[in-house]
């Protein structure tokens, strides 16, 4: 790959208001934040990433300021290859990550930092991200309809499905009874041809998540999503995995070698890395092979901006496999103003970009008045 030598590093803030709140089992989200992440080299090409700020409340202003604060450590660097900016910060910041026990923000930076920086190297390449990343010409890939709240899911599941929707996935974790009657109502509304998951967001412990699961089997889940807390025994997801009629799903809240520890396991089936959360392109793509490779599912979680929801998109076609892309459908200009006309799902599927690199440039313009820091785009 043509060297890459950094002149600039930047970062912004957005929060955008929502009408209806979205739920899950930990907490409920009231508006979407997202950062964005700018990395231009000497010929002045650019490349977007997006870093992962869901959580807490001041989470997307926290990680625009760390990006900002690692920029003098790219900034004048030649990059031989793109994941060397990864590799790079990843090195140069293990005293900070101990010093603040900050690790999961710092994290979230650099990925938004390596995102951007794939991004930038398959532009001056010419190549779509995935391309780049080796993979033959892919013409679809298909998604599911995520972040479906417990208020009369099948009301929000049937619009999704009339607007080409094929598959869908539920939030639970608000007591066996509603999870159950929520489950049920949406294979009944949806039909038998309908792909259905749920997601507990760690949210029961080992007996309830296998009394819920022998319950909702005969509905014909796909998988079960993060049933239990990641930091359960093994033992306890070991006995779980054995006993469970439905495939166990995860990933999302697991880094580096923990990623690798459940791509060689045999307690997940459905690998779910969050590349805004951890690795960005460079982490999780020998992830995402080695998953596809043991006969896995890899499914990356995303559920931000739409850099995000590109980079996992183009992340999913590289890495092959039967894996679904995460798609949001929720109000969210900070999908909207990027992806644009992009994505249009039919039967399930949406197309992959041609342009290069993620596809799309962000609408800075239009996305100015949600911007929170800096107060202005410089």
């Amino acid at each position: 790959m043509t060297p890459i030598r950094i002149v600039a590093v930047e970062a912004q803030a957005y929060r955008v208001p929502i009408d209806n709140p979205i739920k899950v089992a930990f907490g409920t989200f009231r508006d979407r934040p997202f950062v964005l992440v700018r990395v231009v080299d000497i010929d002045g090409v650019e490349g977007w990433g997006e870093a992962w700020c869901n959580w807490p409340s001041v989470g997307a202003e926290h990680r625009a300021r760390l990006v900002a604060d690692f920029a003098d450590r790219l900034v004048g660097q030649t990059l031989a290859h793109p994941g060397d900016a990864f590799r790079l910060l990843t090195k140069q910041l293990e005293v900070l990550v101990l010093q603040t026990g900050e690790v999961g923000p710092i994290a979230q930076a650099i990925a938004g930092i390596d995102i951007a920086v794939w991004d930038l190297a398959a532009r001056k390449a010419g190549l779509s991200l995935y391309r780049l990343l080796g993979a033959s010409p892919v013409a679809y890939t298909p998604v599911y309809a995520t972040g479906i709240n417990p208020d009369r899911p099948e009301d929000y599941a049937l619009a999704r499905l009339a607007e080409g929707h094929r598959a869908f996935k539920l939030k639970i974790g608000f007591g066996t009874e509603l999870d159950l009657r929520n489950l049920r109502a949406l294979r009944e509304t949806l039909g038998p041809d309908a792909l259905l998951m749920t997601d507990a967001n760690q949210s029961l412990d080992r007996e309830a998540a296998l009394a819920l699961a022998r319950e909702a089997a005969p509905l014909g889940l796909r998988w079960l999503e993060e049933p239990m807390r990641v930091d359960a025994p093994a033992a306890d997801w070991q006995a779980l995995a054995d006993a469970c009629p439905i495939p166990l799903a995860g990933g999302e809240n697991l880094r580096g070698m923990e990623l690798d520890e459940a791509v060689a396991g045999s307690v997940l089936s459905v690998l779910q890395p969050d590349m805004t959360k951890w690795g960005g392109v460079t982490g999780n793509f020998p992830i995402a092979q080695a998953a596809v490779a043991r006969g896995k599912s890899f499914c990356p979680h995303v559920f931000g901006g739409g850099v995000a929801l590109l980079a996992s998109l183009h992340l999913l076609a590289a890495a092959g496999g039967d894996g679904l892309l995460e798609f949001d459908c929720h109000p969210n200009a900070g999908r909207e103003l990027i992806v644009g006309d992009l994505l249009p799902v039919r039967a399930g599927q949406v197309p992959l970009p041609t342009s290069p690199g993620l596809g799309t440039t962000p609408n800075l313009a239009e996305l100015n008045r949600f911007q929170t820091w800096p107060s202005r785009i410089g």
